[in-house]
């Protein structure tokens, strides 16, 4: 097993190359760089303004133009001076300091950038994962206890029904019905306005308040799936020849379930523990949107529309690094349910 971690932690270097090689130049190479947008900016200025502010003018056919001094002076500021492969290489020296750079649209240190979301993504990250696993793993060893009663078969049809609902349509209809009609829950937000002024109970009620509706539409997705992968694992056990020689031997139906079956069933489970580090970066663009909160998914949008590289070779750096030793963790976690499973 330790040769293996050895061997596994040894190909996410690579890994790690690959992603952030091919990542650094695909927005490189995409139109619209930051030069680009800064000189549409001065020519747009310029022309509003009558020409000559912050370097553009305009010239005897009315079009804008920028002088070359500027240009040049905007390529070294955002480091467009130099070559391609030289600026990765600079990326990759100032990482062993872990310094990111600086982003181009907050004008501040990009990890400060990083570190003032991510609060919000990792409380939901979190939160939908334990309540998740909580919910779903009980609920799919009922199911398989039941299967083909009238509990399986209606709580299968709710599951595909919830499944089907795009959470863009959920959180329309979770903010038109329960936010707005019946009045029980906030719009969006993470917190009240007067949430400073609040006792710390009444803090922690404002917050479960606010999560509530957002967290149903992280969870949805993710609820459906992990609940019939432990059905339909759980069935898998239940007919095996260990499992019908413990009943033989006359072992109460709990402990056969619980103690023999359970184990054997959570193996295919296991391989979503490794989104446990994924939950540190958790974030869904259309749900922080919807629900006006300020977290990593939309900071990861608005970077690649604003082409703020720092930015999204940051995000892309931590993810890729969280996803790699996630599933690192997943075979860790196989090797300690099941024993048998040995990775030489």
């Amino acid at each position: 097993m330790i040769v293996y971690l050895i061997r596994r932690l040894l190909l996410m270097i690579p890994t790690f190359f690959g992603i952030t090689v091919v990542t650094f130049v695909l927005i490189n190479l995409a139109p619209g760089s930051p030069i680009e947008q800064k000189l549409q900016a001065i020519r747009f200025g310029a022309a509003g303004g009558g020409g000559g502010g912050g370097g553009g003018s305009i010239n005897t056919r009315g079009d804008t133009s920028v002088n070359e001094e500027v240009i040049e002076a905007l390529k070294k500021q955002y480091g467009f001076d130099k070559p391609l492969h030289v600026r990765y290489f600079i990326w990759l020296k100032n990482l062993t300091r872990l310094d990111f750079g600086e982003s181009f649209t907050y004008q501040e240190p990009v990890i400060d950038v990083i570190k003032s979301k991510f609060p919000v993504s990792l409380q939901f990250g979190i939160a939908s994962l334990i309540l998740t696993y909580l919910v779903c793993i009980p609920l799919g060893v009922r199911k398989a206890i039941k299967a083909g009663a009238s509990f399986d078969r209606v709580t299968t049809i709710l599951l595909n029904l919830t499944y089907s609902i795009p959470p863009l349509v959920l959180g329309i209809f979770l903010i038109v019905v329960f936010a707005g009609k019946l009045n029980m829950f906030p719009i969006g937000g993470i917190q009240s306005d007067d949430y400073e002024s609040l006792t710390t109970m009444g803090k922690l009620w404002d917050r479960v308040h606010h999560f509530v509706l957002p967290l149903i539409c992280y969870m949805i997705g993710g609820f459906t799936e992990l609940s019939v992968l432990m059905r339909n694992s759980m069935l898998d056990i239940i007919k095996s020849d260990f499992v019908r020689t413990a009943r033989a031997k006359g072992l109460s139906e709990n402990i056969v379930i619980f103690k023999h079956a359970l184990r054997n069933a959570l193996i295919p489970i296991a391989t979503g523990l490794g989104g446990f580090f994924g939950a540190f970066l958790a974030g869904s663009l259309i749900i922080e949107q919807m629900f006006n909160l300020d977290g990593i998914g939309l900071l990861g949008y608005q970077s690649v529309l604003s082409r703020d590289y720092n930015v999204i070779m940051g995000l892309t750096f931590i993810s890729s690094l969280l996803l790699m030793f996630g599933r690192v963790f997943s075979d860790i976690i196989y090797v300690l349910i099941d024993p048998r499973i040995d990775f030489k």
